[in-house]
C-alpha cells in the first residue's frame, strides 16, 4: 500500500474508476498531416536507383567521391561540387550471418548482410545491403560483388531496388 502524504490527501485510482466514469476522460484522434523530404542528395540517389544506377557526389576540396551522396563534405566542411556515377560493383568490407529474419523470428537458412565499398567511390565509401547467391561458408571480407537489380518494372526508388549483391562472375 502506498503511504499518503498528509498535505496531499487523495485516493488511488484504478482501471474500474476510468471505465465507470468516476474520472472524466476524453478520446481524441488528431488528424495529423505531415510531409517528409529526403533532401536533394537522397532524392536524386533514390531516383537513380529506380533507373538502375548508383550516383555519388564529388568533393574537389578533399578530392573524394562521396557515396551515398551528400551535399556537404564532412571532411572539409564545404559544399560538394558535382554528381558522379559510380559502378554497381564493389568489395565486401564486413558482413554478418543472421539466423533471425527481419521480424526477429528464428530461421534455419541465414540471412547474409554487410557493407559493400562501391567501385568508383572513395575508399570505404559504401552501403549496407543483403548478399545472395552465396552461402555462409562462401562469403568473405574482400570478396568482389555486383548488384542484382530488380526488374525495371518492379523498381520503386528504394535501396531494395537492388535485391542483393552477389559474387562477381569470374571474380
Amino acid at each position: 500500500m502506498t503511504a499518503r502524504i498528509p498535505r496531499f490527501p487523495g485516493v488511488e485510482l484504478g482501471p474500474k474508476d476510468l471505465e465507470s466514469g468516476v474520472v472524466t476522460t476524453v478520446r481524441y484522434r488528431p488528424e495529423a498531416k505531415f510531409a517528409w523530404s529526403a533532401g536533394e542528395a537522397m532524392t536524386r540517389f533514390l531516383a537513380e536507383l529506380e533507373q538502375g544506377r548508383l550516383i555519388a557526389r564529388e568533393c574537389k576540396g578533399c578530392d573524394r567521391i562521396l557515396f551515398p551522396p551528400r551535399m556537404f563534405c564532412e571532411e572539409c566542411y564545404r559544399p560538394t561540387d558535382a554528381w558522379v556515377y559510380v559502378r554497381d560493383t564493389g568489395t565486401i568490407e564486413t558482413y554478418s550471418i543472421s539466423y533471425l529474419d527481419t521480424d526477429a523470428r528464428r530461421i534455419t537458412e541465414p540471412i547474409l548482410v554487410g557493407v559493400v565499398s562501391i567501385d568508383g567511390a572513395s575508399p570505404k565509401m559504401g552501403m549496407m545491403h543483403y548478399f545472395g547467391e552465396m552461402s555462409k561458408d562462401d562469403i568473405r571480407i574482400g570478396m568482389r560483388v555486383q548488384a542484382k537489380w530488380r526488374a525495371a518494372r518492379d523498381r520503386t526508388g528504394s535501396v531494395l531496388d537492388i535485391e542483393y549483391f552477389r559474387p562477381m562472375r569470374g571474380g
